[in-house]
């Protein structure tokens, strides 16, 4: 008796874990998660330094390079524009008009659900979609060009670009039938996003569920005006948890993972990168000293509860 109730014990308590079981991403300098991973180990830099000549050619303002507060750098994918429109089943025009954000999260959803070993025409079970998305910055070019005017509707333009269509696109193209949220929740948005999937997952609407985000902000090459006090970095570099570190420096990205109820990732021998044993999201209220200030309460009370969930 004793036996059986510690075996259903670690049933239940492997019903309750998520597993990761694919992923999918690109990076500065760093074109898929094999890559990011080397550069992580070697210390490589995927923050760029851009020359006089780039920026100018970008359409910086001259006046703004000869400023010793302006910061030459940031962390911008290349290739944006490469996509595969027939392969999605799109028009050259269709794809043209849509927001990159979309086309790169798209494509590093099929992307994660192949690491994961899954076969889009043959999922078996709901499959959830939950992801956060950056600000358009690419809709002042469409609207710019009168040639695609003339022969687009204002709603063709929007369903392009609007934030609320980056998860049921996903879910329409992949034929994914489980919940679809567009999550905005600002910097935040991409672990939300994988909160409210694991919940949606031991709740039962799922039976899979990708999650993660795109923020493409660099559609040239751009540099910034660094602030005494302010998030960014002086000098173009980001030295996370290092002493040293003085500011953050922003950048470009896309990122997917696959998640699965643990216990039936390890009944289909799905390949596990990690577990997720526990989560929780809150938010400060007004106990922080301002809006964008991170509140040290909240924190903790976080923390705590995503520990308290986990039981660890």
């Amino acid at each position: 008796m004793g036996e059986r109730k510690i075996a259903m014990e670690n049933a239940h308590a492997l019903s309750e874990k998520i597993a990761i079981i694919g992923m999918a991403g690109k990076f500065p300098q760093a074109e898929n998660i094999q890559r990011y991973w080397h550069n992580l180990v070697e210390g490589v830099e995927g923050i760029r330094f851009f020359t006089k000549e780039e920026l100018l050619e970008s359409g910086v303002d001259p006046a703004l390079l000869d400023r010793p507060d302006y910061v030459p750098a940031c962390g911008q994918l290349t290739e944006i524009e490469w996509f595969d429109a027939a392969f999605f089943q799109y028009t050259p025009r269709e794809a043209e008009i849509i927001d990159p954000q979309q086309r790169l999260f798209l494509e590093a959803a099929w992307n994660a659900l192949e690491d994961a070993g899954q076969s889009v025409s043959q999922l078996d079970g709901a499959v959830g979609v939950f992801a956060g998305i950056g600000a358009n910055k690419y809709l002042t070019h469409v609207v710019s060009r009168p040639d695609l005017l003339r022969i687009l509707d204002h709603r063709q333009i929007e369903v392009g670009n609007d934030k609320d269509f980056l998860t049921t696109r996903v879910s329409y193209k992949l034929n994914l039938t489980g919940p679809s949220f567009s999550v905005q929740t600002a910097c935040s948005s991409s672990l939300v996003s994988v909160h409210l999937a694991c919940q949606s997952l031991l709740n039962g609407e799922c039976d899979m569920a990708l999650a993660g985000g795109v923020s493409v902000q660099f559609l040239g090459k751009h540099g910034y005006l660094y602030k005494q006090g302010g998030i960014e970095s002086p000098d173009g570099h980001c030295r996370c948890f290092d002493e040293k570190a003085e500011g953050t420096v922003f950048g470009d990205g896309v990122g997917v993972i696959v998640l699965k109820r643990l216990d039936e990732a390890i009944q289909d021998k799905d390949h596990i990168y990690a577990v997720i044993s526990g989560s929780a999201i809150n938010n400060d209220g007004a106990g922080k000293v301002g809006y964008t200030a991170p509140g040290f309460e909240g924190q903790i009370q976080v923390i705590s509860e995503a520990m308290e969930v986990a039981g660890v």
